[in-house]
C-alpha cells in the first residue's frame, strides 16, 4: 500500500469526485449481485423442467442459498474488518462469480443446491463490505445518498435481469448464461482494484470526507466492539428482528415472483421479463429514500429521527399487498407489486443507513453481519412457508390457484409490526434523537 501511496503522489494522479466513482462501482457490485442470484429465479421452471426439480426441492436450494447466506454474513464481517473493503469485496465478487459460472454444470437438484450454497457464500460478503466503504469514503450527510446509490443496484440488477437474463436463455440456453453472468464479475474486479485507492483523492476531497473513517480506505483497522459486545445490546437487536421480519417481504419479489406470475397469472417463461417494471420502482425507491433522508438532515433533522419517519411512511404503504393477488389482472398486481417493492427499497435505505450511524466504524462490517443475518432467517422462513403452502393437494395433486394468498395477507403487516420496535431501539440510545 505504500508503494501505491508514493506511486500516486510522484506521479501527481488525482481523480475529482473519486467517492462518487466508488459509490458507482458499489452499485454496481449490487447489479452483478442480483443479476447472478436472480437468474435461477427467472430461470427457475425452464431449469426445474431440464434437471427434473419439483417445487419443494426447488424451495430447498432456495433455503440452502439462505443457510449459506446467513452463514457468510457472520463470517464476512469479520474478513470486512480485518481486510478492509477493498480486498474483501473483490474476494467476496471473485468467489460467487465463480459459482454462478460453475451453476452451468449442475446436472441434478443436488449439484445445483450445491452452487447456490457456494454462490450464497460470497455473495453475502457484498452487503458487509458495501456499508464500510460508504462509512470510509462520505461524510454522514451523504452516507443516505451513497447508500441509496448502491441499494439500487439491487432493484436495476433486478429489472435488468429479466430482459437480460431471459434474452441470453432465448440464444444460448440456460448454461450458456451463467458462464456470461460469471464472467461479467472478474470484468468488475479490475476498476476496483484500480481506483479503490486513497492516494487518488484530491486535498479537497480528502477534507470534505475527513469526519468519515479514512483508515479503513487503505489498510484495515482495529477491531471496534466484540460480537458479545453486540449482542448486547439493544438496539443491535431491534435492527436484526427488523430485518428478519421485514425483508422476507422482498425476498419474496425476488425468489417467488416469477414463478407465481407464470403459475398464478398465466403468464409463460418470454412474458415474465415483464417484472422489469416491479424492480425499476423499487430501484427509483432505494435512492429516494436516501435523497429524501438525506434533505431532512440538511433542514436539520437528527439522521435517527429522519431515516425512522421515511420507514413509518413505507410502512404505512405494505397493507396495499393482498391487491397483488386479489386484482382483476396482470397490470394491476404489476402496480401493486411496484408500490411495494418501492416502499420497500426506500425503508432498506435507511434501516441499513441506520445502522452505518449507530456502530463504530472499525467493527461495521461484523454488526452489519449480525443484523443482516437476521434478514436470512427471515427469507428461510419465508421459503419454507410459501414451500409449504405450494405442496400439491394429497388427493388431486394439484397446487391451489389461490396457495399464494396467504403469504400476501401475512406480507401486509410485517413493516407495521416492527417499525415500533426499530424506533424504539434506535431513539434510546443517548443522544440519538
Amino acid at each position: 500500500m505504500k508503494s501505491e501511496n508514493s506511486a500516486s503522489r510522484a506521479s501527481g494522479i488525482r481523480i475529482p469526485g473519486l467517492r462518487w466513482w466508488i459509490a458507482g462501482l458499489l452499485f454496481m457490485a449490487s447489479v452483478l449481485n442480483y443479476v447472478d442470484r436472480n437468474s435461477v429465479s427467472l430461470l427457475a421452471k425452464t431449469i426445474q423442467d431440464g434437471l427434473v426439480v419439483s417445487d419443494q426441492q426447488y424451495a430447498n436450494i432456495q433455503i440452502a442459498f439462505q443457510v449459506a447466506y446467513a452463514i457468510a454474513l457472520l463470517l464476512s464481517g469479520i474478513v470486512v474488518d480485518r481486510l478492509g473493503p477493498r480486498w474483501a469485496l473483490a474476494l467476496f465478487l471473485g468467489w460467487w462469480s465463480l459459482a454462478s459460472l460453475s451453476t452451468s454444470f449442475a446436472h441434478g437438484a443436488l449439484s445445483l443446491g450445491v452452487v447456490m450454497f457456494a454462490m450464497g457464500l460470497g455473495e453475502a460478503g457484498n452487503w458487509t463490505a458495501a456499508p464500510k466503504a460508504v462509512s470510509a469514503w462520505f461524510p454522514s450527510r451523504e452516507r443516505g445518498l451513497a447508500i441509496g446509490i448502491y441499494t439500487a443496484g439491487t432493484p436495476l440488477g433486478m429489472t435488468v435481469a429479466p430482459i437480460f437474463i431471459v434474452g441470453l436463455s432465448e440464444a444460448w440456453g440456460w448454461r450458456g448464461t451463467f458462464v456470461v453472468t460469471g464472467l461479467l464479475g472478474f470484468v468488475w474486479l479490475v476498476p476496483w482494484l484500480l481506483f479503490y485507492r486513497r492516494s487518488l483523492l484530491g486535498s479537497a476531497e480528502c477534507a470534505l470526507i475527513a469526519d468519515a473513517a479514512p483508515q479503513a480506505v487503505a489498510a484495515p483497522v482495529a477491531a471496534g466492539w466484540t460480537y458479545g459486545e453486540a449482542l448486547r445490546r439493544k438496539e443491535v437487536w431491534c435492527l436484526l428482528i427488523g430485518r428478519m421480519l421485514s425483508d422476507p417481504v422482498w425476498f419474496f419479489y425476488l425468489i417467488w415472483f416469477p414463478k407465481y406470475l407464470q403459475t398464478a397469472r398465466g403468464l409463460t417463461q418470454s412474458e415474465v421479463k415483464i417484472t422489469w417494471i416491479v424492480f425499476l420502482a423499487a430501484g427509483i425507491g432505494s435512492t429516494f429514500g436516501g435523497w429524501l433522508a438525506s434533505r431532512f438532515i440538511k433542514r436539520g433533522w437528527t439522521p435517527p429521527r429522519a431515516r425512522l419517519l421515511i420507514m413509518l411512511g413505507c410502512a404505512i404503504l405494505m397493507p396495499l399487498s393482498p391487491l397483488v393477488a386479489y386484482s382483476p389482472g396482470v397490470a394491476w398486481s404489476l402496480a401493486i407489486a411496484s408500490v411495494i417493492c418501492l416502499a420497500h427499497l426506500a425503508w432498506l435505505t435507511n434501516i441499513t443507513a441506520l445502522i452505518v450511524d449507530i456502530v463504530p466504524g472499525a467493527s461495521l462490517g461484523k454488526v452489519f453481519g449480525l443484523v443482516a443475518a437476521g434478514s436470512s432467517v427471515g427469507a428461510i422462513a419465508m421459503n419454507k412457508l410459501v414451500g409449504a403452502l405450494l405442496m400439491p393437494d394429497p388427493i388431486t395433486k394439484l397446487v391451489q390457484p389461490d396457495a399464494y394468498n396467504k403469504w400476501f395477507i401475512i406480507a401486509a403487516f410485517l413493516h407495521v409490526a416492527v417499525i415500533p420496535l426499530i424506533a424504539w431501539g434506535v431513539l434510546r440510545r443517548k443522544g440519538a434523537g
